[in-house]
């Protein structure tokens, strides 16, 4: 199983890991399309006050430049050490014991703005970018990204992908339609049996599911065999056919 997570626009400064290197990360035929927006984010930095209109930035949000016109020789971190906010407090991966990161390592990827789908551990400076950006030089992140991306996760032939990411990152690089998948929608039920999207626990959510995958690392090789473990752990898992699945909260 693959799990494909959003990032999140906070983040943890600093880092002691060499500098990014886009042929490093996993899915590494990404690199080429990883470095022209880099370079097109490195060179937008140049000019602060178009970088901040570009970026949509306010005025106390003008270290985040700085930070991008270093990106390339900024200390990295663990992706999954990198994010913070709601959904990886949730997923605290400071605390997962060794065997559990080794679990993340090979079965969540992370989507950037900047670097595509990224390997939980694989190493990543801090930045500034978000899913809805156009930077000069390159076409709009969606189309930049869409094709390369979708074609490598088809290279990558995982047998299920869970797909936990926002709309605006699934629009950067959908699951290609021969791999099993489904999209997970966070949900609250009310007494009437409706139900209804969740905001803010919607990202809550995600990541103390992932938490729990990550504690317990199951073997789950398909739709079918997620929704009877989370069944079996007490998470309320619905399966709506072609709608995806809904994660009760």
């Amino acid at each position: 199983m693959l799990i494909l997570l959003p990032p999140s626009e906070t983040k943890r400064p600093g880092g002691a890991g060499a500098p990014f290197d886009a042929a490093s990360l996993t899915l590494p035929a990404l690199a080429p399309v990883r470095d022209s927006v880099v370079d097109a984010l490195v060179a937008l930095s140049a000019d602060e006050q178009e970088a901040a209109r570009v970026l949509k930035l306010g005025r106390t949000q003008l270290g985040e430049v700085a930070v991008n016109a270093a990106l390339r020789e900024a200390p990295t971190v663990a992706a999954i050490d990198r994010y913070t906010g709601v959904l990886y407090d949730a997923l605290g991966a400071a605390s997962v014991d060794p065997a559990g990161r080794r679990w993340l390592g090979r079965h969540v990827m992370i989507h950037s703005a900047p670097f595509g789908p990224i390997g939980a551990l694989d190493a990543i400076p801090a930045y500034r970018l978000g899913a809805a950006s156009s930077l000069p030089g390159l076409p709009p992140l969606r189309r930049v990204w869409a094709d390369a991306v979708t074609a490598a996760i088809a290279d990558a032939a995982p047998s299920f992908v869970l797909d936990l990411r926002s709309e605006a990152y699934v629009a950067l690089g959908p699951v290609p339609a021969g791999v099993p998948s489904a999209y997970v929608r966070v949900v609250t039920e009310t007494d009437d049996g409706a139900v209804r999207a969740l905001n803010h626990f919607n990202k809550h959510a995600k990541g103390a599911l992932v938490r729990r995958l990550a504690d317990e690392r199951p073997r789950i090789g398909s739709r079918a065999g997620f929704v009877r473990w989370a069944a079996g752990v007490g998470i309320r898992v619905v399966d709506r056919g072609e709608d995806g699945l809904d994660l009760v909260a």
